[in-house]
């Protein structure tokens, strides 16, 4: 592997748009894989060693800021670089009335869709430089009714993530934020259960639409 190598990191890649992402950037890209899903990672790998690509996984919580820092430090000490970062990891709450919030719920998702992005980007920064790309993905639930604790975490961390972009605008890294196509993946099963998943968009063709806005 070389200085050249282009480096993507995907967080939350053992399965869903993560995961399809991860493939469809491979082989151009080095794939650092982070998921807490084992299986799922060693499944992805297998998948792009087929196509001729390779892939470091990490399976780690990214809600655990010491994995995270080491998971960037080894990064660092490894290739010294991101090019590309793409934040799919995400907590889908069950959907509850306001006033039937469970308050271990909302630590977790909290902590999962807020948090650690505030921990990710300033230990991603470094890495990513003046020239390398930050993507998030945007589910604007806030406000919906029984998306509560979903639609406000998720809208806090993509608040944080457009002042990042407007921040960085001048100075690099470029920041991009995309709002996917309803696909039928395990976190849309859970808000909507029953549904035809038969019309929705495959992950692999919407990860292939996303790279073409990129």
């Amino acid at each position: 592997m070389t200085d050249q190598t282009k480096i993507a990191l995907i967080t939350g890649a053992s399965r869903g748009l993560g995961a399809a992402l991860a493939e469809a950037l491979a082989p151009e890209y080095h794939i650092v894989a982070v998921a807490r899903t084992t299986g799922g990672l060693e499944e992805l790998d297998d998948r792009i060693k087929a196509k001729g690509g390779a892939a470091t996984l990490a399976p780690m919580d990214i809600a655990d800021p010491n994995a995270m820092a080491t998971l960037c430090r080894g990064i660092h000490d490894r290739w010294g670089k991101v090019d590309l970062w793409m934040h799919t990891a995400v907590h889908t709450s069950a959907l509850t009335p306001a006033h039937f919030v469970d308050p271990k719920e909302w630590t977790k998702a909290v902590n999962i869709n807020a948090t650690a992005t505030s921990v990710l980007i300033p230990y991603i920064a470094p890495l990513l430089g003046d020239s390398g790309h930050a993507v998030f993905f945007d589910d604007p639930k806030a406000g919906e009714k029984f998306y509560g604790i979903y639609g406000a975490t998720k809208a806090a961390q993509l608040a944080l993530a457009r002042s990042w972009a407007v921040e960085t605008e001048r100075t690099g890294p470029r920041v991009s934020i995309i709002e996917p196509a309803p696909m039928p993946t395990a976190v849309r099963a859970r808000f909507h259960p029953g549904e035809d998943r038969d019309v929705l968009a495959s992950p692999a063709d919407e990860a292939a639409r996303i790279l073409t806005l990129l």
